[in-house]
């Protein structure tokens, strides 16, 4: 190879990693001001990221550009070239894509925003998967409890089922946020830091009670910890994963059988409450919805659950 073809090539590459670290650098910025001025969750923020690094790099490897000089053109058929992904997944890449060039536009690093005449696709509404108290009572009933992890694995269920917590936010629960003899846990939510008090009754209490006189400090071995859940011996609380798949672990124990996380738990806190006649402002604030119209989700799961008892129980159902 001559020098003048090296030279070409070096310039090529040094060009190549200009135009994509450009792009990447403008996604930085972008989820830090996200940071710094909504506070969103490491999770959202992650999820963010990635859904702009994939359009950066698919932007560049089809037409060597930036993401700043994405025009409507390309965004669409990115689009396309995504349209085997469900329309909810294309939805919320839409909206971060929407977002990160309007605040380009605030930062006059753009004129024109490429997705103002792009819009969402149509989608099915998806109902959450709750269970039935039956089910439910199953599931709170699985755990050992004369084991001390079994012991903890209750009081968390009992306290998730009590106050509809995200899973994210029961693992990070610290002793300060607890104020066990008012029945009151104190939570700074991951959705935009937002802080909020969820009640919890008698029952979730007493286990939590029972778990942290006999078993937190069996748990917890030569270790200290400000987590009230913990892991075996690490001082840690656990993770995400450890609470999916001890979900179920207690799913099979209890016979309950199709998809099962630990948000369904989550949803059938708010089914529940529905079904017994609470108010959906009030379901709105215990979950810590910022619109009620995510809230409203819950009353097409409690108007199909009475559907289903009438079909069942009427005799011209």
């Amino acid at each position: 190879m001559t020098n003048e073809a090296i030279n070409q090539s070096i310039s090529i590459k040094s060009n190549t990693s200009t135009i994509l670290r450009q792009s990447l650098d403008e996604i930085a910025y972008f989820i830090d001001s996200l940071w710094l001025e909504n506070g969103l969750s490491k999770n959202t923020l992650s999820a963010y990221r990635s859904d702009l690094e994939i359009f950066a790099n698919w932007l560049f490897t089809t037409y060597q550009k930036s993401i700043l000089e994405a025009t409507q053109v390309e965004l669409t058929a990115f689009m396309a070239a995504k349209r085997a992904d469900k329309a909810s997944s294309a939805n919320r890449r839409l909206t971060v894509f929407k977002r990160f060039f309007r605040y380009c536009i605030r930062q006059n690093k753009l004129k024109e925003d490429p997705c103002l005449y792009l819009r969402q696709a149509k989608q099915l509404m998806r109902l959450p998967v709750s269970l039935s108290e039956k089910q439910i009572e199953n599931l709170l009933l699985a755990p050992n409890v004369e084991d001390p992890l079994g012991l903890r694995d209750r009081a968390m269920l009992e306290l998730m089922y009590a106050s509809g917590l995200r899973v994210s936010e029961i693992i990070e629960i610290k002793f300060l946020h607890l104020r066990l003899g008012e029945g009151v846990l104190h939570i700074l939510s991951g959705k935009g830091n937002k802080e909020r008090l969820v009640p919890f009754g008698a029952q979730a209490a007493n286990w939590i009670q029972r778990y942290v006189d006999e078993a937190r400090a069996s748990i917890l071995g030569n270790h200290t910890s400000d987590y009230l859940f913990v892991g075996r011996y690490t001082g840690e609380h656990l993770s995400r994963q450890a609470f999916w798949y001890m979900i179920k672990r207690y799913a099979i124990i209890a016979g309950i059988e199709g998809h099962l996380s630990p948000h369904t738990l989550r949803h059938a806190f708010a089914t529940h409450l529905l079904n017994h006649g609470a108010d959906l402002r009030v379901v709105q604030l215990l979950l810590g919805h910022a619109d009620i119209s995510t809230t409203q989700i819950y009353t097409h799961v409690a108007r199909e659950r009475l559907k289903n008892i009438h079909q069942h129980h009427h005799p011209r159902g």
